[in-house]
């Protein structure tokens, strides 16, 4: 989101508090344990004050007026130190143990409820968001929500803290608590002052964390195209810009930490220097005890660090509450792909396929990074074709007239905005849920593979046995050089699978959706990066085992691939020519070169530049 598009609230404070409270009432049992822990830190706390005082007056003056003391009265002094000591240590492991527990339980049911919400949400929406907004969104927005957690416990056992110490001040010296009591109030004074000044500048920070992680992902995204354009400097220098900008705002929060906290650090130390000088006078008078005195002093020293507890809560607030507004962005975001209760026919065979008067337009960006965007522009217009059951269709088309729009309609993806999309005469919106996974796959153009072995990146946790891996393998025409990989099934691709060739990788995609043996395949120009002889041989494949040939499993599939090349399309049994978004004729391969100019004109320049390209190539090995 643009810096400008945003305005800190004026109500921080009351808006963090209402965060704390969504986590209090997600934990309520770890957070009383946390909080009775702290509180018995607290009260330990204010105890060994009070134990200290006891001894000094009790056992220390004693002892320097007679010269001597007991047995007996060492091992009381240092029984109850000891026992206070250990059980202010207990309550000090059981906050912090169970205010981190607190804290790492939010945090991971909300990144889980994030990433749910991610795979709820449909492709649509994802359209409209950048993916490195969406990694800011589901780690460094929520550590920042939860941020104030691991401080929260200690700094309400400070407020029963102070309860129990003014208490006790009180009931010491009523002068030497009204020196107290005005540093207390001027503790809390600056901590609202750090609070105010620091929340927009955290709020800032917080903000650029967002938008430095989204350039850097766009970055590691296009590292080919960056590097293969020569535009490492510019990319450089624009990661740079807002890298510096995240820089400056955390040295502007640097700065005003740096002003406040040795104010905050300096005033209890100031406070008992006031509690000393005050006392001092007292005692003369007679008007308290040296054990009093020792008491109070000592209580303000132990108060000098908890009493921090609330300014890290105040600190945190600013950058929990803009990470709380972006991570209820994403919860609450609207749209998604309602199932019904209907099921496709499960007994095997391939599905027929039915487009009924499509219409789909891409949503547009949202402005100023808002949660919904606009009506974009339409990209299918009433496109409708049918395909019996094992039959290949070829979608072909001049870039930009809908193709891949339309093979995510196919796989519902996405839903039209008009029209429908049946398998086996049952429109796509009215089966269950997973039940459209089951029956169609997907082979997109981009090709993803994970830094997994290749039995990993062609099951995907789907428990199926090897020999039926490699007779995907087999149909993909990807079986011979996995053959050769040094560990088989089990050699690792590294990320993106960077070890392969492009045609590789496209051979290991096909094979990670014919290992399902779907009902419907829908290809889009999943085989560019394969050579002419190889994808010939992979469609032969793929119309055997339609047919019920070697390796057809269970009845083979019907096929909709997005082709180019003229080979490719005239293994189809029909061709569906687009343009602008909309069919403008079917037929065979061989009725639309008759009938169709524009389809005609497209794929003879296709062959044409590819002759070209081969022949290119062939005069550069023979230079060779």
């Amino acid at each position: 989101m643009p810096p400008a598009s945003r305005r800190v609230s004026p109500h921080v404070l009351r808006e963090g508090m209402g965060v704390l409270w969504v986590a209090v009432k997600a934990q309520p049992h770890v957070f009383t344990v946390s909080v009775l822990a702290s509180a018995l830190y607290a009260a330990m706390t204010v105890a060994s004050a009070q134990v200290l005082g006891w001894a000094t007056e009790e056992v220390v003056l004693p002892a320097f007026e007679s010269g001597r003391t007991t047995a007996g009265a060492l091992a009381g002094a240092a029984t109850a130190i000891v026992g206070v000591a250990l059980l202010k240590a207990i309550g000090v492991a059981g906050r912090r143990f169970y205010a981190g527990l607190m804290q790492y339980r939010l945090q991971a049911e909300y990144r889980r409820a994030v990433t749910r919400q991610y795979l709820r949400l449909p492709l649509a929406w994802h359209h409209r968001h950048p993916a490195g907004q969406l990694l800011s969104n589901a780690n460094a927005d929520v550590e920042a929500v939860w941020a104030p957690i691991a401080p929260l416990p200690m700094a309400v056992g400070v407020v029963f803290m102070l309860l129990i110490a003014s208490v006790s001040i009180l009931l010491t010296d009523l002068v030497i608590a009204g020196v107290a009591f005005l540093v207390f109030p001027a503790i809390a004074l600056i901590n609202v002052v750090y609070q105010r000044r620091l929340s927009p500048v955290a709020t800032r920070a917080q903000q650029l964390r967002a938008e430095v992680s989204e350039v850097a992902h766009e970055s590691f995204e296009g590292g080919l195209v960056i590097k293969t354009l020569g535009r490492e400097a510019s990319e450089t220098a624009r990661f740079a810009e807002r890298a510096e900008e995240l820089r400056d705002a955390n040295v502007a929060v640097g700065r005003i930490r740096g002003l406040f906290d040795p104010v905050l650090e300096a005033l209890p130390s100031l406070g008992v220097l006031a509690v000393l000088l005050a006392g001092s006078v007292r005692l003369e008078t007679g008007a308290m005890s040296p054990g009093d005195l020792v008491n109070v002093a000592y209580l303000f020293t132990l108060l000098s660090w908890p009493i921090r507890a609330l300014g890290w809560v105040l600190g945190e607030l600013p950058r929990s509450v803009v990470g709380w507004e972006r991570v209820r962005g994403v919860l609450d975001a609207t749209g998604s792909l309602p199932y019904g209760k209907g099921s496709l026919d499960g007994s095997g065979g391939a599905t027929s396929l039915g487009v009924r008067e499509v219409r789909f337009a891409y949503e547009a960006a949202p402005p100023d990074g808002g949660a919904d965007g606009g009506d974009g522009r339409p990209v299918l217009h009433d496109v409708s074709f049918a395909a019996s059951p094992g039959r290949t269709i070829a979608v072909v088309g001049p870039t930009g007239s809908g193709k891949s729009t339309l093979t995510s309609l196919l796989v519902r993806l996405v839903d039209p905005a008009d029209g429908s999309v049946l398998l086996d005469g049952t429109d796509l919106r009215e089966v269950e849920r997973g039940g459209v996974a089951a029956t169609a796959a997907l082979v997109p153009q981009q090709t993803f593979l994970f830094d997994d072995t290749v039995r990993g990146n062609v099951t995907l946790g789907l428990d199926v046995p090897d020999d039926r891996v490699w007779e995907a393998l087999r149909l993909a025409q990807a079986e011979g050089f996995v053959a050769a990989l040094p560990d088989g099934l089990d050699t690792r691709i590294g990320e993106r699978g960077a070890t392969l060739s492009g045609g590789q990788r496209q051979r290991l995609a096909l094979a990670r959706a014919l290992v399902r043996r779907p009902r419907l395949l829908v290809m889009d120009d999943a085989t560019s990066s394969v050579d002419p002889q190889v994808e010939a041989r992979i469609l032969q494949n793929l119309r055997e085992a339609r047919s019920g040939g070697e390796g057809g499993g269970d009845g083979g599939a019907t096929v909709v691939v997005v082709a180019y090349r003229k080979a490719t399309i005239a293994l189809a049994d029909e061709v569906v020519y687009m343009e602008h978004g909309r069919v403008v004729a079917r037929g065979t391969h061989t009725e639309l070169l008759e009938r169709s100019a524009g389809y005609r004109d497209l794929v003879n320049a296709y062959e044409r530049a590819e002759a070209e390209q081969q022949a290119i190539e062939g005069g550069e090995e023979a230079l060779t």
